[in-house]
């Protein structure tokens, strides 16, 4: 039997449609990775603590181009039972507090079907909370403004991501630090860039704007190099 594809698409910042010109490119990019004309999206909201308002702007992105469901559980519903991920062509992880959800997820067996839905070649796709997850390690803004290392992502991708990069005046320098204190090396994207990752390997990075890029990021001999990857621009 042939091992199925095993995409995730991690993405620095955007999609969803919030921007229906730029945003909807990085949408239509993580549904051309399935084979269906209308795949099956599900919504994970969990970082954001299930807010509607998410649960509504991914339905109008998703809605005539894909068939959507999400996925409650901060109020968990006998419809929506955790295993419905497993019927899915796409899981798109939103953003938000990435402890949070990791913690939230270990405790409903999230992890383990994700893991689970990516053997079977289950697109995962996310933004920034919902694009850390993915990693080993990542930075994120875990109690407040002030950005922290994270150790204890799902670790489908080993090193560390940091999303939001051109984003956040902060992102920049803080990452530098995290890396000269210890966080593994890994990868960093703008908002607006997403880098595709196959079988726990990266293939290519996109961008749904002119200058949005995904960085290698590592520390060597006590200084962080910092490799810009070809970027390529999506179209309409």
């Amino acid at each position: 039997m042939k091992t199925p594809d095993r995409h995730i698409v991690a993405i620095g910042g955007g999609g969803l449609g919030v921007d229906a010109g730029e945003d909807r490119l990085l949408d239509d990019f993580v549904l051309s990775l399935t084979p269906h004309d209308r795949p099956r999206v599900c919504f994970v909201p969990t970082a954001g603590g299930d807010a509607l308002g998410w649960v509504a702007t991914f339905y109008d992105a998703f809605a005539g181009r894909a068939r959507p469901t999400w996925l409650p559980l901060f109020n968990r519903r006998p419809a929506d039972p955790p295993e419905k991920l497993l019927d899915q062509d796409v899981i798109w992880v939103g953003g938000g507090n990435t402890a949070n959800m990791l913690a939230i997820w270990r405790l409903h067996g999230v992890d383990e079907l994700l893991c689970e839905a990516w053997q079977r070649g289950i697109v995962l796709a996310g933004v920034s909370a919902g694009a850390i997850c993915w990693f080993s390690h990542g930075v994120t803004d875990l109690f407040g403004p002030h950005l922290d290392a994270l150790d204890g992502g799902l670790g489908l991708i080993d090193g560390s991501f940091c999303p939001h990069l051109d984003g956040e005046p902060r992102r920049r320098p803080r990452l530098r630090e995290l890396l000269l204190e210890g966080l593994p090396g890994g990868w960093a994207a703008d908002d607006g860039a997403a880098l595709h990752f196959l079988g726990g390997e990266p293939v290519e990075a996109v961008a749904s704007r002119p200058g949005a890029t995904v960085y290698r990021v590592d520390a060597r001999d006590g200084e962080v190099v910092e490799t810009a990857l070809p970027t390529r621009l999506l179209r309409a």
